[in-house]
């Protein structure tokens, strides 16, 4: 039997599920079971989740109602969707607000999700 030799180099293997899409867009969250609405802002959504910057900071797993809005065309359009905090980061930048998180989709309407979807697809073209 031949033995194996180690392994040697960098691997840089993509793990997400969905592709995401560099996007710069306001965004109204409300932590549940608040309802005192507060901005933000997302700089890459997926099929799965946003990648947002927050003003608060919020705990690994605490969910969110996040209003997303975006143009299309000459139409001002909202997508609704209940988000759960997956990650939390340290943002250093100010204007950006204070913290990076990631959301992950928790409930989403079909047809939001599929809103969102042409939407993000329509800027890969």
């Amino acid at each position: 039997m031949a033995e194996e030799k180690p392994r040697i180099g960098i691997a840089n293997i993509e793990r997400r599920k969905y592709p995401r899409f560099s996007i710069d867009l306001p965004i109204e969250y409300y932590p549940v079971p608040s309802d005192e609405p507060h901005k933000g802002r997302t700089v890459n959504a997926s099929e799965g989740g946003l990648l947002v910057y927050l003003p608060q900071r919020m705990e690994v797993g605490r969910r969110l109602k996040v209003k997303l809005f975006f143009h299309s065309g000459s139409n001002m359009n909202t997508i609704e969707m209940t988000a759960e905090v997956v990650w939390i980061d340290m943002h250093l930048e100010t204007g950006w607000g204070d913290y990076r998180m990631g959301l992950q989709f928790i409930d989403i309407s079909p047809e939001d999700l599929k809103s969102l979807m042409d939407f993000l697809l329509s800027l890969s073209k």
